[in-house]
């Protein structure tokens, strides 16, 4: 195919050509002024001379057709493996392959999208977006959508020159039951409900006869689960109590209906975090000392403790002669917090003191009961704990992990954690701790030790010779934790450069009450945002610890070994094949993680349907064809007609071509211009004369 254009190629810049018409027109309006007979030859001989000066081409172009360019986009999200959707898919790919073949000069492009990722559902309108920056805009005839309609982007879907249609795959019978999580908290205080607001909602062509109320089973780490009755279609509160602090993992499921479309949207999963609502703590100290106000500042301040704290002044034995009534003394009220109130305490601490008959000896019966119950006691020894008044000889002793020699090892001496120690999270990677080294910088001594011979438990610290200096234990379902020094003050103070006093005595006190980033003895999963990775972590004072076994929402399970990483933990990655609940084992100790939601974002929604891309197909022309109906014919249509009809669907040719050759040629030579011009104004000069003559 060839096409002719005229073009220019000036000799002068085209504000000069254009300042010569306008003087030759001047000439010709004084010509005509004075009535010369040859205006209009000297007209021509200008009009040649400015012809030549703006150089006339003709160009000629060689143009080869393009052909039209027809976008088939399958989408194979996880919606799509949904009952007959995928044949359905498969069938209309052929059938469109063979209707798009049939038309001459007609070129498919094929695309295929899956979930986005980070669970995104599906991106039709970031694909549909990646293909229009690929293809011309001239030679795009149209583009065709294999989908179940389900597009989580379609605010995206861009503007298209050519008919956008959607092939919907899915049935017009299809119908689902599914669970929606609408509001759940993400604290709760444990031992008290909080509730999960969720609503059962059915999609699509709900049969007749489909029952009003369904069964709900909720599950918290992975326990036994407790069964609701619900209704359909309502919104309703179900309440739980969290029983333990950090992480709770609630499952919660909706039994299957006969018939539904999935039960990938039956389940949910919701994560809450356990804290307590306000720590208790009552310290006792026996005598003043310096070392009393240390306890006091630590535990005041957090802010989220309440604290409870008696300093015995006046004991029985003191005779001074003032009246009881004379003095200023607040009494201590001993049967209101060791019987009437004990329980509401998260952790009593007795600091330096002495029994001296201020406590009745079934009160200690009452305290030990309140450990082996899930309370916590902490001991903070003085030269006291040595004596017959130490609380070692009180109805606490059988629980105390150590007990006393008489001896008070009175000497500067260096606290270091033993090799237990190390590995427990209440003393290891303490900074400053000392090391082999000891040229290396490292905490301060401590100056009088009280002498131990630990019975149980765990001696985290040793002091002087060698001896036990922190020991912690578990009695019952409560801990005890026995501090055999009353000079950690001195790393307050800053002597010998003092140490992490207030690190270590919070994260005794916060063993004591439980916490779960303390447990020696743990298991638990750290999700990677935004993928489906997990961090396996053991902590153990064990020197080796055995693979973690996981087992994932179908029921397989998977063997994880573990390395050390540090003292005493233990972690591994490991990648889940899919989103879910996932169960992890080591020896007796259970966790679960739930990776993504349990449904994920594909089916939230699962009823076949047109309206997301509705909007794009209404601005281009395009149309929608149930596939369920029969396969639709392709046609060719003029661009602004109708694209869409009963049956069929339209494509727009738009008869792109690529120049593949140029040709240009001047439309006469400059010397066929010039002899023009002269000629023209011979005949003027030769018409004029003649008249002159003829006038004479």
């Amino acid at each position: 195919m060839t096409g002719l254009s005229l073009i220019f190629a000036p000799l002068l810049p085209w504000p000069a050509i254009w300042a010569g018409a306008a003087a030759a027109l001047g000439l010709l309006g004084f010509a005509l002024w004075r009535g010369l007979r040859g205006w209009a030859l000297r007209a021509g001989a200008l009009a040649a001379l400015l012809a030549a000066l703006a150089g006339p081409q003709m160009q000629a172009e060689e143009k080869t057709p393009l052909s039209d360019i027809v976008i088939v986009l399958e989408d194979a999200s996880s919606s799509q493996s949904l009952p007959d959707r995928a044949a359905q898919t498969a069938a209309a790919l052929a059938h469109l392959e063979t209707e798009l073949a049939a038309l001459p000069g007609t070129e498919i492009r094929r695309l295929r999208i899956g979930d986005g990722a980070e669970n995104g559902g599906s991106l039709i309108g970031a694909a549909l977006a990646q293909a229009l920056a690929e293809v011309p805009r001239d030679r795009l005839a149209g583009a065709l959508v294999v989908s179940d309609g389900l597009a989580h982007d379609s605010a995206l879907t861009p503007a298209l020159p050519a008919p956008l249609h959607l092939l919907l795959t899915g049935r017009a019978a299809d119908w689902d039951r599914r669970l929606l999580i609408q509001t759940a908290p993400a604290f709760g205080i444990i031992g008290e409900p909080v509730s999960i607001r969720l609503r059962v909602e059915d999609q699509g062509a709900v049969p007749t006869g489909t029952g009003a109320m369904t069964d709900v089973a909720i599950a918290i780490d992975g326990a036994a689960p407790e069964r609701y009755r619900v209704p359909v279609g309502q919104g309703l509160d179900l309440p739980l109590v969290l029983s333990h602090g950090g992480q709770n993992v609630v499952q919660i499921t909706l039994d299957p209906a006969p018939g539904e479309l999935t039960e990938r949207n039956n389940t949910a999963v919701v994560q809450i975090n356990g804290v307590r609502d306000r720590l208790r703590v009552l310290l006792v100290s026996g005598e003043p000392h310096a070392g009393e106000r240390t306890w006091r500042n630590l535990l005041k301040s957090d802010s989220a403790l309440d604290l409870v704290h008696f300093t015995i002044l006046r004991p029985p034995e003191k005779q001074d002669g003032v009246a009881v009534d004379e003095l200023a003394l607040i009494a201590f009220p001993t049967r209101e917090l060791f019987v009437d109130k004990i329980d509401e305490f998260d952790l009593i601490i007795f600091d330096r003191y002495r029994e001296r008959g201020l406590l009745p000896a079934n009160y200690f019966d009452n305290i030990r009961a309140y450990v082996e119950r899930g309370g916590a006691v902490l001991i903070a020894a003085g030269p006291e704990f040595a004596t017959v008044e130490s609380l070692y000889r009180t109805a606490l002793g059988p629980i105390m992990p150590a007990r006393p020699t008489g001896r008070v090892l009175d000497g500067a001496f260096l606290p270091r954690p033993t090799t237990e120690g190390a590995r427990h999270p209440v003393t290891a990677g303490l900074a400053g701790a000392p090391t082999q080294d000891p040229e290396a910088p490292h905490w301060g001594r401590w100056l009088r030790q009280i002498e131990l011979v630990a019975a149980r438990g765990q001696v985290v610290m040793e002091g002087a010779d060698g001896k036990p200096l922190l020991v912690l234990d578990r009695a019952g379902k409560g801990r005890v934790a026995l501090l055999g020094s009353d000079h950690a003050w001195l790393w307050d103070r800053g002597y010998e450069g003092g140490g992490p006093q207030l690190e270590l005595l919070r994260r005794i006190a916060h063993w004591a009450m439980q916490e779960p980033e303390l447990e020696e003895e743990a298991l638990y999963a750290q999700v990677e945002p935004g993928s489906l990775t997990l961090t396996l972590v053991r902590r153990t004072l064990a020197e080796q610890a055995a693979p973690v076994s996981v087992t994932g929402p179908d029921g397989a399970a998977a063997e994880v070994a573990l390395t050390e990483t540090a003292p005493g933990r233990f972690t591994a990655r490991w990648v889940a094949p899919g989103p879910g609940l996932y169960r992890l084992r080591s020896g007796e100790l259970e966790r679960v993680a739930a990776l993504g939601p349990a449904a994920p974002r594909e089916f939230e929604a699962t009823i076949a349907d047109p309206a997301p891309l509705a909007a794009a197909m209404a601005a281009s022309g395009g149309g929608v064809a149930r596939i369920e109906a029969g396969q639709p014919d392709i046609r060719r249509v003029s661009p602004g007609r109708t694209a869409a009809g009963r049956g069929w669907l339209g494509i727009t040719p738009r008869g792109a071509s690529a120049t593949t050759g140029l040709r240009v040629t001047p439309l006469l030579p400059g010397w066929a211009f010039l002899l023009l011009a002269a000629a023209l104004s011979l005949a003027a000069w030769l018409v004029e004369g003649r008249g002159r003559r003829a006038r004479a």
